[in-house]
C-alpha cells in the first residue's frame, strides 16, 4: 500500500498510451488499477486501498462528466490515484478541484500522424475493454479475443474517418486544461512515439513522488 497521499492524472489524446501507462503506474507502485467498467462491476471494500483510477470518457469521443461513484475514493485518505485521460474539458478540471488538489498532471504528447496509425489498427473486446493493435499488439488469432475466443470489433470512432476528426475536438478541449495545470507548476509533459521510451521518464518522475514496488527494468 502507498505511504502517502498521491493524486495525479494522466491526459493525451486518443491513442496515446494513457491506458498503458496508468496499468504501468500500478504494476511499478503497488497501486491497483481499475477502468470505470470495472469499477462499476466490483465493490470496492476496505477503505484506504491503494488504487490507479482508469476514468473513460463517453463513447464516439464525447467527454463524460465525473462519475459520482468515484468520489468517495478521489476524496478518501491515504488514496492514491492516477486519473487516465481526465478531465477532458476545463469544466471538467473545475469540477476536480471542487473534490481534491491534484498533485501532478502527466500530459503525453504524441505526434497526430503517429495517433492516426494506431487508432486505424486499434480493434476492441467489447465486454472486457481489452485493446490490441494490428500493428504492434496483434491478437492471437485474427479478430479474436486471445481470453474469451470472442470476436473483436473496430469502435466507429477508430474508423480512418472519423480519426481526425477525434484528434481535433480533443486538442481543442484540452489546451484550456494543459494551460490550467502548467500555470499551477504542476503539468509533465512527455513527448514520443512509443510508449516504451516515455515510460522510463514517467516512472522517474512518479519516483520522487511515492516509493516503487518494482524496478523500471523489471516492468
Amino acid at each position: 500500500m502507498a505511504s502517502k497521499l498521491l493524486r495525479a492524472v494522466v491526459l493525451g489524446p486518443p491513442g496515446s498510451g494513457k491506458g498503458t501507462v496508468c496499468e504501468r503506474i500500478a504494476r511499478s507502485f503497488g497501486l491497483q488499477h481499475l477502468s470505470s467498467g470495472q469499477f462499476l462491476r466490483e465493490s470496492l471494500g476496505g477503505g484506504g486501498a491503494a488504487v490507479v483510477l482508469q476514468l473513460w470518457g463517453c463513447g464516439a469521443g464525447g467527454f463524460a462528466s465525473i462519475p459520482a461513484a468515484f468520489l468517495p475514493l478521489l476524496t478518501a485518505p491515504f488514496c492514491c490515484g492516477a486519473c487516465t485521460g481526465f478531465p477532458r474539458t476545463l469544466g471538467q478540471a473545475e469540477a476536480l478541484d471542487r473534490i481534491c488538489e491534484l498533485d501532478l498532471v502527466i500530459s503525453l504528447n504524441i505526434p497526430f500522424e503517429t495517433l492516426k496509425d494506431r487508432l486505424s489498427a486499434r480493434w476492441v473486446h467489447p465486454a472486457s475493454g481489452r485493446v490490441y493493435n494490428m500493428d504492434f499488439n496483434p491478437p492471437h488469432v485474427q479478430g479474436i479475443d486471445d481470453l474469451t475466443g470472442e470476436p473483436l470489433v473496430q469502435r466507429e470512432d477508430d474508423k480512418p474517418d472519423a480519426v481526425a476528426a477525434r484528434l481535433r475536438k480533443y486538442k481543442d478541449a484540452a489546451k484550456p486544461v494543459i494551460e490550467l495545470y502548467k500555470s499551477r507548476g504542476i503539468l509533465h509533459s512527455f513527448s514520443g512515439t512509443e510508449t516504451n521510451k516515455i515510460w522510463p521518464y514517467v516512472y522517474t518522475l512518479l519516483s520522487s513522488k511515492i516509493p516503487p514496488v518494482i524496478s523500471d527494468e523489471e516492468n
